[in-house]
């Protein structure tokens, strides 16, 4: 169960980042060997067949509707088998249990198969201090560091078992156009600036929603809407208060989700800190538009583009779809609001590893796959998909000319509209992690079932904290 296949395939029914152009392949292959150079060490696998399985997401919809320059590059086939995310889980299981290889290349979701079954996957290092093999362009050093590490290692700092390869994250979207043009009388009745900055508080968040649930602002009914499903939305949405509260899940957050544990120890969530943010967070939701119970986050995402409420915390990728909508030049991206600790952005990405049960020369073809599918070209490359494309995890990507330049309105990359933003929420003081455990899929099931309780009124804030408490030490053994 995840958030992902939800929200990326409801991206990709939109076409992701509509209306962009595919740079062509002669003109991609060009690039690519500018950037890479070419040598006979591309070409040392020649003739070989890879199979990559791969959740349905932009990135991977941008690749596969353009496989000719790997193809040209390496002389190696890829066929790509697409699916949910759960499915994509229980084939990867069987695979490493079986011995086998039907997969060679393995989306590996750092929740769901890093920290269960990272052993079935090849330490990449092998890879990367092969002389005989391409280098990764720029370096592992160009990943978003806290991505490197959120996507890619478990147990350690020394093992890597991904390159990132997407990066989707939770900001604070809102309706700029109306922010703006209230501006003056939120302030004087609200007694603070109104417009998302590094200072606002969640607290300021709330009132600002009480606002626009007024008579004043006649364009949107509520204030403020959130993907409060009883799923895994609502550990999300709620994981942003959480941890700008100072809670968390397990003690040393950050450390648990930055390299995972195997041994978490006993949950966290019944102190001061993690109490204090589910009060408020079951006091917002109270206000917030009453359908935020019934969505997840392409429900909220439909209901803002539809001028149902003026502000959310959501995922950031949705920038390429609101921006394609009636809604173009009208909303804002910020980092979400500060609580008593932080500002706390939740990160949802992934990476691409490679399967151990592969034979050393399919080994090698797939790293240079790697290579190539998380290179800056080919990044560049799907940010201008119109059938998808992610956003970049590599820091060169963002600090190319044409991609600054696309980062303020006009834009033909409108996900870059977020950059900014982003490039503050992946700093490690922002960024927010669920814990990477083996045992994540059953304690965020308790954190959602236990949370929807808590909103349907069928028990407090402390009780709620309680009794999840108690279930997920149950689970992780403490």
């Amino acid at each position: 169960m995840s958030y992902q296949f939800g929200r990326r395939d409801f991206l990709k029914g939109l076409g992701g980042m509509a209306g962009l152009s595919l740079m062509g392949a002669g003109a991609w292959r060009t690039a690519l060997a500018s950037q890479m150079g070419s040598s006979e060490a591309w070409q040392q696998a020649s003739g070989t067949t890879l199979q990559f399985i791969s959740e349905n997401t932009p990135p991977t919809s941008a690749i596969a509707a353009n496989l000719e320059p790997f193809k040209k590059l390496t002389g190696i086939n890829v066929n790509i088998t697409e699916m949910q995310l759960g499915a994509l889980v229980q084939k990867v299981a069987l695979d490493f249990g079986s011995g086998r290889s039907a997969y060679d290349i393995i989306y590996a979701d750092p929740y769901q198969v890093v920290a269960p079954y990272h052993q079935g996957l090849v330490d990449l290092n092998r890879f990367i201090g092969d002389d005989s093999l391409p280098s990764i362009p720029k370096g592992v050093d160009d990943f978003i560091p806290t991505q490197l590490a959120a996507a890619g290692r478990f147990g350690n700092r020394e093992e890597l078992y991904t390159l990132p390869y997407d990066c989707p994250t939770m900001i604070w979207i809102y309706r700029k156009d109306l922010f703006d043009k209230y501006h003056d009388q939120m302030q004087q009745d609200l007694g603070f600036a109104p417009t998302p900055s590094a200072d606002t508080t969640w607290e300021q968040y709330y009132q600002i929603a009480k606002w626009f649930n007024g008579d004043t602002a006649s364009e949107v009914k509520y204030g403020t809407g959130h993907q409060a499903q009883q799923y895994d939305s609502l550990m999300c949405d709620f994981s942003n208060v959480l941890f700008a509260y100072g809670g968390d899940y397990f003690a040393n957050g950050q450390q648990v989700g930055l390299i995972g544990t195997d041994d978490p120890g006993p949950c966290q969530l019944e102190n001061d800190a993690s109490m204090a943010a589910a009060e408020f967070y079951r006091k917002l939701l109270k206000i917030a538009h009453p359908g935020s119970t019934s969505w997840d986050w392409t429900g909220v995402a439909n209901a803002f583009q539809n001028g149902e409420f003026a502000m959310m915390p959501e995922w950031h990728e949705f920038a390429g779809s609101l921006e394609s909508s009636d809604l173009k030049g009208k909303v804002g991206y910020a980092p979400l609001p500060k609580g008593p600790a932080r500002s706390a952005n939740l990160w949802g990405g992934t990476g691409i590893g490679i399967n151990a049960n592969a034979s050393e020369d399919v080994q090698k073809a797939a790293w240079l796959f790697l290579v190539w599918a998380t290179s800056p070209q080919t990044q560049l490359a799907g940010l201008k998909s119109d059938v998808g494309g992610g956003t970049p995890t590599r820091q060169s990507v963002y600090d190319m000319p044409e991609v600054k330049k696309a980062s303020h309105p006009p834009t033909d990359m409108p996900n870059m509209l977020t950059a900014d933003t982003m490039l503050t929420a992946w700093q490690d003081d922002h960024i927010g992690l669920r814990p990477k455990i083996p045992q994540w899929n059953e304690v965020d099931t308790v954190i959602f079932t236990q949370l929807s309780k808590m909103l349907a009124g069928q028990q407090d804030a402390a009780q709620t904290m309680k009794l999840a408490k108690q279930r997920i030490d149950r689970i992780v053994g403490a």
